[in-house]
């Protein structure tokens, strides 16, 4: 059975679960949330060796063969470029589509995460380099470490040779691990479906955002299903495209739903491998890559619910210095949302909405309901981002082998 299948069942038993089974008072719900916090910390048990090794073993790799730089040049250029295009295709959607507004929300402002840049630079360099390793979900530290080591195993080989094959037998045992925990999430998925319907259900019925919520899906197929694939077959003379979108389907379904990037990366990495055919020292570098700066659909969502807010506190027409100042604080700010693998897009509107004041440095209230699913929304955007990104390079590294469809996992 197709891995994505059994995404797809495990979603459609937890949403079945979330109509029959009572979640009324606040203890079942509860009991359902700690349920589904023991899965999410079961799909990530495997994230942080398996990059360290991958990166490790893709770093060296390039090393050696002296593509390591090439490799960079066009994973960063693809990631700034993606992330450019989603924040305009935000920009574009909420310039010409006037939403709703959202009601005036009369609740109290409370403490939310904020972006502490000055503690992100001091873990990328700790009073130890084995700390790097111990952060279960901000990744660059780990990244960091783990491309030190492999680019300096590559100087002089003879001597490294030993550290080379252990860093290999390590990455191949913790993917095969993180095969078996991959699969055994697909049954995960039934809580975590069934505690993201109990909890959204109420936002969906108010219909409130529901205008916002649609803008955001007719985005997402316009850019998974048009633009991206259009751009392959132009950039990459890829005749078909959409066979990066059907290997995307379970990246989209567990982002989706648990809006987690560090837990989507696995998934990304096997069916980069698996189904599109992806080498492993493209796949085991570009991957964690993207995972850890490609946040492009958190500055479309932000330019989006700014602008929403925006409008539902006044009518007054924005100017376009005042659209320019967003879209661009929004694409700046989706770089610095490394250290949060969850929630990261709600916390970017909350630092946009101190940052340009005003009167809007509690706007981001009227969108507080809806966090969770314009967080997903993000993810999803990301995942496949990731997904396409990474094919994209290893076509232009010659890194492939294409793989035929009846074969993806």
């Amino acid at each position: 059975m197709k891995l994505w299948v059994k995404f797809l069942i495990g979603l459609i038993l937890g949403f079945a679960a979330a109509f029959i089974i009572p979640m009324t008072s606040q203890q079942s719900t509860a009991v359902l949330n700690f349920i589904m916090q023991i899965v999410l910390r079961f799909g990530r048990y495997m994230v942080v060796p398996l990059l360290f090794f991958a990166v490790m073993n893709s770093t060296f790799q390039l090393s050696r063969s002296k593509n390591f730089l090439k490799a960079s040049l066009w994973t960063i250029s693809t990631i700034l470029l993606s992330s450019l295009l989603l924040t305009f295709i935000g920009t574009i959607s909420i310039i010409f589509i006037h939403l709703p507004r959202i009601p005036i929300s009369v609740e109290k402002v409370t403490a939310v995460d904020s972006i502490d840049i000055k503690n992100m630079l001091l873990q990328l360099l700790p009073f130890s380099s084995f700390n790097a390793i111990q952060e279960g979900t901000f990744l660059l530290p780990a990244f960091i470490l783990a491309c030190v080591v492999g680019a300096g195993s590559s100087v002089d080989q003879t001597a490294s040779k030993p550290v080379i094959l252990l860093t290999e037998s390590l990455y191949k045992l913790f993917y095969t691990l993180m095969e078996f925990f991959t699969e055994l999430f697909s049954i995960g998925m039934i809580a975590v479906s069934c505690y993201w319907f109990v909890t959204y259900r109420e936002i969906f019925s108010t219909g409130i955002f529901t205008p916002l919520l649609l803008m955001l899906t007719a985005d997402f197929f316009i850019v998974a299903f048009g633009i991206y694939p259009l751009l392959l077959h132009y950039i990459c003379k890829d005749k078909r495209p959409y066979r990066v979108i059907y290997a995307s389907i379970s990246s989209i379904l567990v982002s989706f739903f648990t809006s987690d990037t560090n837990l989507t990366l696995q998934i990304n990495m096997r069916h980069s491998k698996e189904s599109l055919g992806v080498h492993d020292q493209i796949n085991g570098f570009v991957q964690p890559l993207f995972s850890i700066f490609s946040r492009g659909g958190s500055a479309l969502i932000v330019t989006i619910s700014f602008i929403l807010i925006w409008r539902s506190y006044s009518s007054l027409s924005i100017s376009v210095t005042d659209i320019l100042w967003i879209a661009m604080t929004s694409f700046g700010l989706s770089f610095l949302l490394s250290g949060f693998s969850s929630g990261g897009t709600f916390i970017a509107l909350t630092v946009l909405c101190t940052l340009y004041s005003r009167g809007f440095e509690s706007g981001y209230l009227l969108l507080k309901p809806a966090a969770g699913i314009i967080c997903s929304f993000a993810a999803a955007f990301d995942a496949v981002t990731a997904m396409y990104g990474t094919y994209a390079v290893g076509v232009k590294m010659k890194e492939i082998h294409h793989l035929p469809v009846k074969s993806f996992i």
